[in-house]
Formats: structure tokens, C-alpha cells, sequence
């Protein structure tokens, strides 16, 4: 039979069958953080196990800790807890830990490609729901709850069922000012934020394909915001020159024999999925969210739904039929495992050079790793951001989720490059807009929601 690209790793990596259906999955590499990786330690030393293979597995902190003055202890006892914690357990079990201030520290999502222990064909699990980013390289991953990360921590295996496999094809080039964000938020606003219930997604297209690393990483992962399993994109030159040289992939001839590989990583011309949709590039406009989940989204110069959600535009001050344009910001985050690798860096410092940030803003722009943070200050982002009166803070989730210093005030408007924006997520009563770097940056510059095209004459 035709395979798809999720039938290859998925059956290359089934153990055994269980009655009912459900696979024993083997998995590659399991990524951890200080948030859900405690109870799953506990519960193995109750029952007197161990870690089954402690160098299949990485660790990293980043959720509870703060974004300036990490040479400080932390201040919030219980992020301070969770963080001391997941050194000790690392130690303990004999894994690799990259704590705060460590060189190779940084967000779970980012550092995992940006190091190459992320590679083609892996099957890779966390304790976190946006796993699916490390699909972008060919890679089979999704995000799995307290009891999973402790499945694997004994056995390196998992007990899955198989998801339905969709294929969303998105083809032509991508207009001036629109970013990888904006094709993720325009395909969620088109299929809904359960669209995906049940699915794993596989992303193809002429559009997909143009996308850099860093841009497929942005699609995948924000692919469990419609509600799939995960999102993926089948590894091609780019993934493979995107991987060449880093540190923990192979090198010299083993690199050649595993793109060798990685080449036969690929849905079949004739493969069948169980449902498919196909969009149009010309179609995408610059998004923003007007709601409460990244399903209600729009491009940035449109009117909201007459239909929308009266709940969520009651929670977010909005109207039906009104334009978000003009509005007023009082918050702009640029950064986590969507939007925060060097290339979102890269594209904001870009915009904002030469001009200043609006007095009405509070900015916070995160890098996602202290690799990015050393490459940014390298390339002079940092000097940029700072004439143009913007911080360059250290490496952490941030303002992402309200788990750390970086929280939206109750009743304020955030314009955000991450993930999510449901009701408190940024913050207890925050109000949050999801866009791309461009949107972002058009916010931080003008103080209010603004047509990015219009402010950058892109």
C-alpha cells in the first residue's frame, strides 16, 4: 500500500499492537521542562524504577523563569521550586540538563532543532503541546500528558493510537508583508480552532516549500491550535543544510548516510489521506485574532464576523462588524516557540530600525534561547532594538503563558507572536491578539493595531 508520510515513522517505530488498537510506540527523544516533568519523576522512584535510557531524553528550563536578571535567584517561590527541581531529578537519573544560564538553554521547542538532537524520521514526545513544532523536520511529534512523559521515563516506549492523517496544501506565493504566521493563523481561521480534532496534519504545497526552517517550525507549531495531534513537513534540501553542521547530528560521512535516509521521508504520490484541504497563497492576508482562540482570526485590515462568538467579544471589548485598525496596544511580545528564533528577530529589528517605539508600549522582545540571544547580540540586533528604544531580554517562554514575571494586566490589549489567546492566558482578565512579526511590529511603532503593509510600505 501507498504510505503516507505519518505511516512510514509511525509503523517504523510500532512495537507491538494492543488489543483495541492502540500501539506501543518506540520514541527517539523525549524533551522535558521544569513544569510537567516532577510528578512524572516522583511517580517512577514510588515505584523503584529508573530512567530506561536517560541519553534519549533532554532537559531544559523555561516556563517558570524569568527574562531579566536570571543570575538572581528567582522570585516566585513555586517557579522557583519547580526549577531546582527538575536539576535535581536530572542529576539524579543521569540526564542532560540545560538549566538557567546555561550556554545551550532555552525554550524546549527552539533549542531541540537549533542543537540537531531534532532530526527526520524521529518519533519525539514532551510534556508540552506545542511539540508539534519539531515536525517541521520530518519528524513525528506531539505532546503528551504527566502520566506519558512517566511511560517513557520507564519503558523509552509510549501507548498511542494511531490519529487519522489530513493533508493541508497550500500553494502560490506569498503576497508583500505576509509571514509563515499569518498562513497558520489563516488556516485555523478557515478550518476552525477543532478543525483538526482526531488528525495529524501533514503541510505540503508550493507555499509550505518556500517557507525557511525557522517559518515551517512557525506552521507546525501552532498545528494543535486546530486541534490536530500534531503538525509535519515532509524533509527536503532545506531541512537537511538547515541540520548540516549542528552539534548533535552526525557528521562527515554519517551525515551523508543519514540523508541518504531522510531522502525516502515522504508521502507517496499515491498515498491516501483521510481528508484534505487545499488554500491558495494569494488568499492571505497579514492576520491578527479579534477572540478568545487562535480560530478566530482575520486579516488584520478586515471587520470582525457579524457571527463571532458574543462571549469572546464581550471578553475581548469588541463589536461584531467593527475594525480592529486604529485600536489602541498596550503591550507587543515578540518571542516564544512560535515566533522566537533569530529569523523573528532578525525581521522585527528590520522594521523598527530607524524609527521608535510608541510611548503607549510596554515591549517585550524574548529570545528563544541563549543561542539566539548570543546571535542576535553577535549580529547587532541588540543596538538596533535599543536606538529604537526596545529591550533585548533573556531567553525563557515569557509572556507566552502566566507562569512566570511576564504577565499581561487584567482589561490591557496584547499584541502577540505566540500561540494562544485564550481568556487569561497572557495574564488573569489580559486580552490578547495573536499576528506575526510584521503585525507586532507595526503595534510597537504606531502604539495601536496597524496594517503593516501601510506602516513598512511593504
Amino acid at each position: 500500500m501507498k504510505q503516507t508520510l505519518l505511516d512510514k515513522i509511525w509503523d517504523a517505530h510500532t512495537v507491538r499492537v494492543e488489543d483495541g488498537g492502540r500501539c506501543v510506540l518506540y520514541i527517539d527523544r523525549q524533551y522535558i521542562h521544569e513544569v510537567t516533568s516532577p510528578v512524572a519523576f516522583g511517580g517512577i522512584e514510588r515505584r523503584g524504577l529508573g530512567v530506561a535510557r536517560p541519553a534519549q531524553i533532554t532537559a531544559t528550563a523555561d516556563h517558570n523563569i524569568p527574562t531579566v536578571n536570571q543570575h538572581l535567584p528567582i522570585e516566585e517561590p513555586e517557579s522557583r521550586r519547580q526549577v531546582e527541581a527538575l536539576a535535581e531529578n536530572c542529576a539524579r537519573h543521569g540526564i542532560e540538563h540545560f538549566g538557567v544560564g546555561h550556554p545551550k538553554q532555552g525554550i524546549v521547542h527552539i533549542i531541540g532543532p537549533e542543537l540537531g538532537f531534532t532530526q527526520p524520521g524521529m518519533t519525539i514526545v514532551c510534556g508540552d503541546s506545542h511539540t508539534s513544532t519539531h515536525g517541521a523536520l520530518g519528524a513525528v511529534a506531539f505532546g503528551v500528558g504527566t502520566s506519558e512523559v512517566e511511560m517513557v521515563f520507564a519503558s523509552q516506549c509510549i501507548l498511542q493510537t494511531k490519529p487519522r492523517s489530513m493533508r493541508i496544501t497550500v500553494d502560490g506565493e506569498l503576497r508583500p508583508g505576509v509571514e509563515a504566521k499569518d498562513v497558520i493563523l489563516y488556516i485555523i481561521s478557515q478550518i476552525t480552532a477543532s478543525g483538526g480534532t482526531g488528525y495529524f496534519i501533514e503541510f505540503a504545497g508550493s507555499t509550505i516549500r518556500s517557507l525557511s526552517m525557522e517559518g515551517r517550525m512557525t506552521v507546525c507549531n501552532m498545528s494543535i491550535e486546530c486541534g490536530a495531534r500534531g503538525g509535519m513537513i515532509a524533509p527536503d534540501e532545506k531541512t537537511f543544510e538547515y541540520l548540516r553542521g549542528r552539534e548533535r547530528v552526525p557528521q562527515g560521512t554519517e551525515f551523508d548516510e543519514a540523508v541518504a535516509r531522510w531522502r525516502e521521508l515522504y508521502s507517496d504520490a499515491d498515498a491516501v489521506f483521510d481528508k484534505e484541504y487545499r488554500f491558495d497563497a494569494a488568499d492571505i492576508a497579514p492576520m491578527i485574532t479579534y477572540g478568545t482562540n487562535p480560530g478566530m482570526g482575520m486579516a488584520v485590515d478586515a471587520s470582525i464576523p457579524a457571527d463571532a462568538d458574543p462571549k469572546a467579544l464581550e471578553y475581548m471589548g469588541f463589536k461584531a462588524g467593527e475594525k480592529l485598525l486604529g485600536k489602541p496596544v498596550d503591550y507587543v511580545f515578540v518571542g516564544s516557540c512560535t515566533n522566537g528564533r533569530i529569523e523573528d528577530l532578525r525581521r522585527f529589528a528590520k522594521l523598527v530600525e530607524g524609527r521608535r517605539k510608541a510611548d503607549n508600549i510596554t515591549a517585550w522582545i524574548v529570545p528563544g534561547s541563549k543561542g539566539v540571544e548570543a546571535a542576535a547580540k553577535a549580529e547587532g540586533l541588540d543596538q538596533i532594538l535599543a536606538a529604537a528604544g526596545f529591550e533585548l531580554r533573556q531567553p525563557g517562554c515569557s509572556a507566552c503563558l502566566a507562569m512566570n514575571a511576564d504577565k499581561i494586566p487584567a482589561g490591557k490589549y496584547s499584541v502577540s507572536t505566540s500561540n494562544r489567546n485564550f481568556e487569561g492566558r497572557q495574564g488573569p482578565g489580559a486580552r490578547t491578539m495573536l499576528s506575526g512579526v510584521a503585525v507586532a511590529a507595526a503595534a510597537a511603532v504606531t502604539g495601536r493595531i496597524a496594517d503593516p503593509r501601510e506602516v513598512f510600505d511593504m
